[in-house]
């Protein structure tokens, strides 16, 4: 596996890096398009693609070190020794006190990386950006199924969804409406964003799963849902969480790549490359 950019060698060691990129190859429990495994290679790959240089925010991320570490696990794990595996390889980077990045994969894979996290900060929250609630006690026999990713997270820490518009009945009791933004009030409420943040905690991390992203923009992920959120509506939701609150750590997640479509892997992996931008450049590193 090559390093995330293509960037000089220097900047791509564990060392000297602020950010180390853990890839979570793991498609153990999706059910509709499986592929996921693929998706963090995919995103790497995509990544040459992409200028150093953030022109919205005046800043060149990859200054500050960014470390593709080997692959987390290979796929063949059960779902709860891959959380297991998430969660340890986290740890381990969290101690070297830099931040760990997890490319997924599935979203089961973030439950590992946010419980590593929340030992780190006692008052950590998540905010979650998805088309599903993902809030299933079990599924298909496990707790740790990619729909019950959220349920576990929120016996941990509290929880903000945002974009979600893809509910099972036995999921809606659990969706709080003071934390919950569904897709369809995005263009209907004027305060969404502030209502979100409001339910955040000083130290959050970030969860992406990609089909929040309306299929339009971005097809190329296990379970699309329509009506979903645009680019501008995440990068500004980030804006805005980066602003007021401290982002420590976050996943992209959900990536499953078209070999004829390219554009969805260059999203994630520029969403990424922004996400580093403004975390970067709030905290000065190299700016």
């Amino acid at each position: 596996m090559e390093y995330y950019l293509d960037m000089d060698p220097a900047y791509a060691g564990y060392e000297k890096a602020a950010y180390v990129l853990l890839p979570v190859p793991y498609d153990g429990t999706s059910t509709y398009v499986k592929g996921a495994d693929k998706g963090p290679q995919a995103l790497i790959d995509a990544s040459d693609s992409i200028e150093l240089y953030d022109v919205e925010e005046d800043y060149e991320p990859y200054l500050d070190g960014i470390h593709t570490s080997s692959p987390v696990v290979t796929g063949s794990e059960t779902p709860e020794e891959m959380v297991a595996a998430v969660r340890a390889r986290t740890a381990e980077v969290l101690r070297d006190g830099k931040m760990a990045v997890v490319l997924g994969g599935e979203h089961s894979v973030s439950a590992g990386s946010i419980a590593a996290y929340a030992e780190k900060y006692p008052d950590l929250s998540v905010l979650q950006l998805d088309a599903h609630a993902d809030m299933r006690d079990s599924y298909l026999g496990s707790p740790y199924n990619h729909a019950c990713v959220m349920r576990r997270v929120k016996e941990i820490c509290p929880v903000v969804q945002v974009g979600i518009r893809s509910v099972c009945i036995e999921e809606k009791d659990e969706l709080d409406p003071r934390t919950t933004v569904y897709a369809h009030q995005l263009e209907k409420e004027s305060g969404w964003m502030e209502r979100a943040i409001s339910g955040l905690t000083e130290n959050v991390y970030l969860t992406i799963d990609l089909d929040a992203f309306d299929p339009s923009l971005l097809p190329s992920t296990g379970t699309p849902f329509p009506g979903g959120m645009r680019w501008r509506q995440v990068l500004d939701m980030v804006d805005a969480v980066n602003a007021s609150r401290n982002i420590v750590g976050f996943d992209i997640v959900e990536l499953c790549p078209n070999p004829h479509d390219k554009s969805s892997d260059v999203l994630a992996a520029v969403l990424l490359y922004k996400i580093l931008a403004k975390i970067g450049k709030k905290v000065g590193r190299c700016g």
